[in-house]
């Protein structure tokens, strides 16, 4: 547990370094001091450590999957960014978030961050023209699960969790798959697809994703403090998860199952 444990906070390591290099704080001051904080200060998501690690899973150097992995969290960056603005209008209130800057430095900032990880994206062409339709696939994979049919349909759905005909249970499954389910199964297909997965492998790794984030979700996300029924999903989801890497070979694989109960 202490070589996984090692090995996922390497990574983590790495994705903060890389992004600490690709967001320097430059000219303009007004737009890069924001950035740069609001950057480092979104709570980690496993997602674009399980980009790296899905990468290496398909016998790919982790280096490969860097770029994607840092535009996956700075898409995670903007959207938390834009969850946690002071606004007065948010049917539930969101926990205590420290705000360094104004909510219209925020939303702007937030906003452009989105487009600096596609940039990140397109630069790292550079090092992969081998195969360049592997960054715009990810490019499309990473837009999809953080657009309309992914994250962004998650927070909608969320909104109306606390109207009295919704069933919450329900809601909230459909959430934490939109939200943190399909961010890290996008995560985890990027990863293979820059890897040299094969179609098959992208699709286990895709579900393995799913499972995992929406485990995630339920255990500090909507689902946090739900009791009974909850554990039984997680449990359950748990299993599928695991079931996914059975065709996988080497030693890869135990770290990265290990996902399931970090």
């Amino acid at each position: 547990m202490v070589r996984n444990q090692s090995y996922w906070s390497s990574i983590e390591v790495d994705i903060q370094e890389y992004l600490k290099k690709a967001i320097p704080i430059r000219p303009p001051v007004s737009v890069f001091e924001p950035m740069h904080y609001l950057t480092f200060a979104a709570p980690k998501s496993r997602a674009p450590t399980l980009c790296i690690a899905a990468c290496e899973l398909t016998s790919g150097d982790g280096s490969q999957a860097m770029a994607a992995a840092a535009a996956l969290h700075l898409m995670h960056a903007a959207i938390y960014t834009h969850e946690n603005l002071p606004l007065t209008d948010r049917p539930r209130p969101k926990p205590e978030v420290p705000h360094k800057f104004g909510p219209n430095v925020e939303l702007l900032t937030a906003d452009g961050i989105i487009p600096f990880g596609l940039e990140l994206l397109a630069r790292s062409l550079n090092q992969t023209q081998d195969n360049p339709d592997k960054i715009l696939r990810v490019i499309g994979e990473i837009t999809r699960a953080v657009g309309s049919q992914g994250i962004v349909d998650g927070l909608h759905r969320e909104l109306q969790m606390d109207r009295p005909d919704i069933n919450v249970d329900r809601v909230i499954d459909y959430v934490c798959k939109k939200k943190e389910g399909e961010l890290h199964a996008c995560g985890a297909a990027c990863g293979a697809i820059l890897g040299g997965g094969d179609e098959e492998e992208i699709e286990k790794l895709r579900k393995y994703g799913l499972y995992v984030g929406m485990i995630h979700g339920m255990l500090n996300g909507n689902g946090k403090n739900k009791e009974g029924l909850m554990e039984e999903k997680i449990e359950k989801l748990r299993n599928l998860a695991l079931k996914e890497l059975e065709n996988f070979d080497g030693k890869k694989v135990e770290l990265i199952s290990s996902f399931c109960s970090a």
